[in-house]
């Protein structure tokens, strides 16, 4: 049977899509009426379809005989590529189906790297306790990134630290740290219980990068103070600065390890 192509190559998807489970199943039975049958269409509206998908295409999928039908090596060729589609059609429904299901579906959990060593540890163990299906996938990195990608659907929810005000964001204050300034050993302020923040104004302090959560926090409480911080390094990870502390390379203001 001649046929003619007169699709665009960039509309293939959009044109085509409709019809690929009504051309797998008319392979499948190769008979019209059975095909129609099982998918709960008229057997006219399938043929036609089957026509239409032949003319878009430019080829004959199919040797007709009377009722019944045989694909054509094109015919033969084009089924496995469409089977290979559908099939990664119902993987892709179901793997959404079961993300989204609330008693063993997926939850994206974002929280900052000060939080990874006790905290969401404790609560992802006590959360499975009642859901032990959940599975979660979990991505560390400071707040504002956080955030953004929590906006963008990369993330259903996050810890982070100082609490967001921003009218888009549900928030929940959770708990509270306290904040200590750490200094090193032979420090001259080491050996005070209590200290003034405003005493620390001529260090030098190492502090986590502009947009984490700490840094804002730092930054708040030395303005409040009376002062600009001046940084002598700024990091990624609460540790690493109380290491570079216990250098003697500045000061930091960090919660207890």
């Amino acid at each position: 049977m001649p046929v003619t192509a007169d699709v665009e190559a960039e509309s293939w998807a959009a044109a085509l899509t409709p019809r690929l489970a009504q051309f797998a199943a008319v392979a499948r039975h190769e008979h019209v009426t059975r095909a129609a049958q099982e998918l709960g269409v008229p057997q006219s509206t399938l043929s036609r379809a089957m026509v239409r998908l032949e003319e878009d295409l430019g080829v004959s999928l199919f040797a007709r005989r009377g009722r019944t039908v045989a694909l054509t090596p094109a015919g033969r060729t084009f089924l496995r590529s469409v089977e290979r589609a559908l099939a990664e059609v119902d993987r892709a429904a179901e793997s959404v189906r079961a993300d989204a299901d609330p008693a063993g579906g997926r939850v994206s959990f974002g929280f900052l790297h000060t939080l990874g060593t006790e905290t969401v540890p404790g609560l992802i163990r006590s959360f499975r306790v009642d859901h032990p299906r959940v599975r979660f996938q979990l991505v560390q990195n400071y707040g504002e990134a956080m955030i953004e990608r929590m906006r963008a659907g990369g993330l259903d929810l996050c810890l982070t630290s100082p609490v967001p005000d921003a009218p888009d964001l549900v928030a929940r204050r959770l708990d509270e740290q306290r904040l200590r300034l750490v200094v090193p050993d032979d420090h001259r302020l080491a050996g005070r219980r209590r200290v003034r923040l405003a005493e620390a104004a001529s260090e030098l302090f190492v502090t986590l990068e502009p947009g984490y959560g700490l840094r804002r926090i730092t930054d708040a409480l030395c303005a409040e103070a009376g002062f600009t911080p001046r940084i002598a390094f700024e990091g990624e990870e609460a540790e690493t600065l109380r290491g570079l502390v216990a250098a003697g390379l500045g000061v930091a203001l960090l919660p207890p390890p």
